[in-house]
């Protein structure tokens, strides 16, 4: 009799214990061609693939990871397994999973528990990844790892040699348990590398939340009133985009720093409180509880449409916003009309879960080609060190620099750019103290 629990979730499912459980095997075939794009538009990665499948450097090594399950995250479990790992993975977003991309890889022999709208099993899921007792760790968010630390610590003192975290929440976590001196094993901080957080989370972030708001509501951008809470990178990168598309935008922040860099790039800046009553369109690009809550669902005009783009769905209250709520209906898919008691409508989008994944595919494949290359490249160090018999440090670690540039420098390549290089003499006058007027 088998000793892995029953998922809470009733229905049809594809399952093979010890396998995968997915939506719909059958899906496959279109989630193979979904794959195919993303590894067209995926150079460095598939650049990466190409050199160490020769010499498959994570042989005897298994992968649990918990990250979106989309297209380009399959160009990167792929090329894990094509250098040798033994791959096994779950999604960390309950609304973020394509059904077709995780029938493809179950198909593919890739150990899979993930569906879209898996909230009551999304820790069951992540749970069978770690059945197999994983080397290393790759996360997005820290659900992953926090899962690991709490219910399985023999793991990560004995068996795992090391992770990494994909996004910047998941680094916040990370931290303040490092910081606490509750961390087991050496991660690397994937999120902080220049060449992930000034192009996924700016560019990314940026272009797929604007195109998560459009799938769900089919609004016009141009003319809005649209309100970023949070200037941050992410933030940053939505405010740009949704003032390129002709919005009014608005930026709410709590460090005076990123407000002012909001009002040199042309945005208004003021308080939640104020900009509840003329914003048109929300959103929440924070990585903070209660962004969005009671007080100011209450001035909200009718009308306006609020969603999120941090990493949990926690930044906008729904428990208040159903509160001062008479009625709640599905007005179109990942679009819910909320009737307040003062009469107005507001929408919520995509559950307040991450709008540019739960209502569209996240970001393009071309800035996530960066990011998995990181990803890549940070668990080959981990093996590499780990081989040579290097003690590790126990605590989050950077990329380093010599990695960033490999990363942008070989992108360049792949797009046929090139740049200049420093003369002997231009090196020595950079270094050289004396030298100056």
């Amino acid at each position: 009799m088998s000793n892995i629990p029953q998922k809470k979730a009733t229905g049809n499912f594809s399952e093979v214990e010890g396998q995968y459980c997915v939506r719909d095997i059958n899906l496959a075939d279109e989630g193979q061609l979904l794959i195919d794009w993303a590894e067209s538009r995926m150079p460095v990665l598939m650049g990466l693939r190409e050199k160490y499948s020769k010499t498959k450097p994570f042989e005897g090594f298994t992968i649990a990871g918990c990250l979106h399950v989309t297209k380009e995250t399959a160009v990167l479990i792929r090329t894990l397994k094509e250098c040798g790992a033994e791959v096994l993975w779950s999604g960390c977003n309950p609304l973020s999973t394509h059904d077709a991309v995780a029938a493809a890889l179950a198909n593919d022999g890739i150990k899979m528990y993930a569906w879209y709208g898996n909230m009551e099993d999304f820790y069951w899921c992540i749970e069978r990844t770690i059945d197999a007792k994983p080397h290393l760790t790759l996360d997005d968010g820290c659900d992953l790892i926090d899962t690991v630390h709490e219910k399985y610590p023999e793991l990560a003192t004995t068996h795992i040699i090391g992770g990494s975290e994909e996004t910047t929440t998941g680094v916040h976590r990370l931290r303040s348990r490092e910081a606490a001196g509750k961390l087991l094993y050496p991660v690397y901080a994937v999120n902080d590398a220049e060449t992930k957080w000034d192009f996924d989370n700016v560019y990314g972030t940026g272009q797929s939340t604007i195109d998560g708001i459009i799938r769900a509501t089919s609004v016009l951008i141009a003319g809005k009133n649209f309100v970023v809470a949070g200037h941050g990178h992410c933030g940053s990168g939505v405010a740009k985009r949704a003032k390129g598309l002709g919005a009014n935008t608005i930026v709410t922040e709590v460090r005076a720093t990123a407000a002012l860099k909001g009002i040199l790039e042309g945005h208004e800046v003021m308080t939640m409180d104020t900009a509840a009553s003329v914003g048109d369109i929300f959103v929440t690009a924070t990585g903070v509880k209660d962004v969005i809550r009671k007080q100011h669902f209450e001035k909200m005009k009718d009308g306006a449409i609020i969603c999120n783009t941090g990493h949990y769905d926690a930044e906008i209250n729904i428990p208040e916003l159903e509160e001062v709520s008479t009625k709640k209906r599905t007005i179109r898919p990942n679009c819910e009309e909320y009737t307040l008691k003062n009469g107005n409508r507001v929408y919520l989008l995509a559950q307040g879960r991450l709008i540019n994944l739960a209502a569209a595919e996240g970001h393009p494949s071309e800035v996530m080609d960066m990011s998995f290359a990181n990803q890549f490249m940070a668990h080959l160090s981990l093996v590499e060190r780990y081989k040579s018999g290097e003690k590790m440090p126990i605590e989050v670690m950077d990329i380093p620099l010599d990695q960033d540039e490999f990363v942008a420098k070989t992108k360049l390549e792949m797009m046929g750019l090139g740049i200049d290089s420093l003369t002997e003499e231009q090196l020595f006058y950079i270094n050289d103290y004396n030298a100056g007027t």
